[in-house]
């Protein structure tokens, strides 16, 4: 992380996740439930490495525990007493490193496989399910007590929570069929968290059998489930908890985009390439999600990786994967990113979008005169019929240079230009603007025309915020794709919630350019 934290920043993610290993792969947070003892010093070097890292836009990070090798009874407390302070020392290390929190993989990889199957239980003849059921939640308090006494306002994420057992939370009686389930532990474990878990922490179902979803209706449903039917797997005293403060998220699985057909894990991307694909995946289950999305993937590596095997990079096996990520996740980073690639001297869209010019000259060289009276040339204004405010081109007041589009006392507004456009195509939005007052704030919507002239597809609008320090001019940027059965793009620099002369807000250097 450190030696490649300059290349990994350039990525289009917000962090990472991290699995540190000393001398012999020890203290491999790999195998928290074990019996053996983490030696203390080797801990201490894994903080010390952490410590050094300090990432500017990788500032999401979580430390990964794994359920290995996952061979101590529930029953055995000198056992379990080693695994809590396992969970302890990666709170600690978590919490003084700067990791947002922890990564919790539930899945055993190594032998015996089974730490919350009932049935592969050292004492599995001793005692009964339900006496197991009560010992996993006893254990989940222990643990959970524990971390929050590390770090007391962590993240837990977890690759899988209840989403593992939604198919037992469903049945006639869940708590007698989690005996026969692979993870029928899990859910008491889980219990035994939200028994003693403080109002700050947040823990996170990561729903990893998310990995082949390809349509919005399974992102909607799992989502439901978690935050329904799985509550069923819960203590009624623990539901309002589990409600307030479990988020849903979901793992997307990079290899299934590029399997071939005939693979288990493949996800067609019908009519769309596959990096469209991803991207309108991505998008849906940041839609749905609560927070965060993760990204998995095996065939190819991120940045240089010091395992054995030699593998090539993600953009090289799925051509416009970063930038399909970037325009799901973090859109104003790929604007910018597209933006710098146009330069300077790409064609505006927008005619007098600096409001320094008397009269409005089209691209096509024809002359604009005026616009609305007293607004500035080229650009119309609408307010609706409750508000009674003012619009003026402002000739003096600039973001550089004077010359802006002024409104003020307008409770709902806007100054409006548009263009023809086909669907398809994709547009970089950027404005400048500045408010005064107690009230109002400023956006941009990006509207869509049919190409006769009536206004289409509402839903489909995208409306751009400002950013950065309100005392000053702030910047609005975006991107924008036209839509199938649109014909024009409009740009509506608005004003909503201003109540008085004494509430003014400017727009200038509005630029709309047509990038790739």
């Amino acid at each position: 992380f450190l030696k490649n934290m300059e290349e990994m920043e350039t990525r289009p993610f917000q962090g990472v996740v991290l699995r540190f290993a000393g001398p012999g792969n020890k203290p491999a947070f790999w195998y928290t439930f074990s019996r053996e003892a983490w030696d203390p010093a080797e801990v201490d070097r894994v903080l010390e490495d952490l410590k050094q890292c300090k990432p500017e836009r990788l500032r999401d990070n979580f430390l990964l525990v794994n359920a290995n090798p996952g061979d101590v009874d529930w029953f055995d407390d000198e056992g379990f007493a080693v695994i809590v302070d396992h969970w302890r020392a990666a709170a600690r290390v978590a919490k003084q490193g700067g990791c947002k929190g922890i990564l919790f993989d539930p899945e055993a990889y190594r032998e015996p496989y089974a730490q919350f199957r009932y049935s592969a239980q050292p004492q599995f003849g001793e005692h009964s399910f339900e006496e197991y059921y009560q010992k996993a939640r006893q254990r989940g308090r222990e643990m959970m007590t524990a971390v929050t006494e590390e770090y007391p306002d962590i993240t837990i994420f977890s690759f899988f929570m209840l989403s593992a057992t939604r198919l037992v939370a469903e049945r006639e009686n869940p708590q007698a069929a989690l005996a026969g389930d692979g993870y029928g532990l899990l859910p008491p474990f889980i219990d035994g968290w939200l028994d003693v878990l403080p109002p700050e922490v947040t823990l996170i179902d990561g729903c990893e059998s998310a990995y082949r979803y390809n349509t919005e209706v399974q992102y909607l449903d799992a989502a439901n489930a978690i935050k329904g039917v799985c509550q069923r797997l819960v203590s009624p005293e623990n539901r309002y908890k589990y409600r307030a403060q479990v988020q849903v998220s979901f793992g997307m699985y990079l290899d299934a985009y590029v399997n071939p057909p005939d693979s288990n894990w493949y996800i067609d991307p019908g009519d769309d390439s596959v990096a469209e694909r991803l991207r309108k995946n991505t998008e849906i289950a940041l839609r749905v999600c609560d927070e965060y999305v993760w990204v998995y993937g095996e065939k190819a590596n991120w940045w240089p990786s010091p395992g054995k095997h030699e593998r090539g990079t993600w953009p090289e096996a799925l051509p416009g994967i970063e930038d399909a990520l970037l325009a799901a996740g973090d859109p104003v980073r790929l604007a910018l990113k597209r933006l710098e690639q146009a330069g300077p001297d790409a064609a505006n869209m927008i005619v007098n979008g600096d409001f320094s010019q008397p009269n409005a000259a089209t691209p096509d060289g024809a002359v604009v005169l005026g616009g609305e009276p007293g607004g500035p040339p080229g650009w119309g204004f609408w307010q609706s019929n409750s508000s009674h405010g003012t619009r003026v081109w402002d000739r003096e007041v600039g973001a550089d240079a004077p010359g802006s589009a002024s409104m003020a006392g307008v409770s709902w507004g806007c100054f409006t230009q548009g263009f023809p456009a086909q669907p398809g195509e994709r547009y970089v939005v950027v404005a400048r603007c500045k408010s005064q007052g107690k009230q109002g704030w400023p956006t941009i919507r990006v509207r869509w025309q049919t190409a006769e002239g009536k206004w289409y597809a509402e839903h489909l609008d995208r409306i751009l915020d400002p950013r950065g320090p309100e005392d000053g001019w702030r910047e609005i940027i975006g991107m924008a794709t036209v839509p199938e059965g649109a014909g024009k793009l409009f740009i509506l620099l608005q004003s909503g919630g201003q109540v008085s002369a004494e509430d003014i807000c400017w727009f200038d250097d509005v630029r709309v350019v047509k990038v790739e």
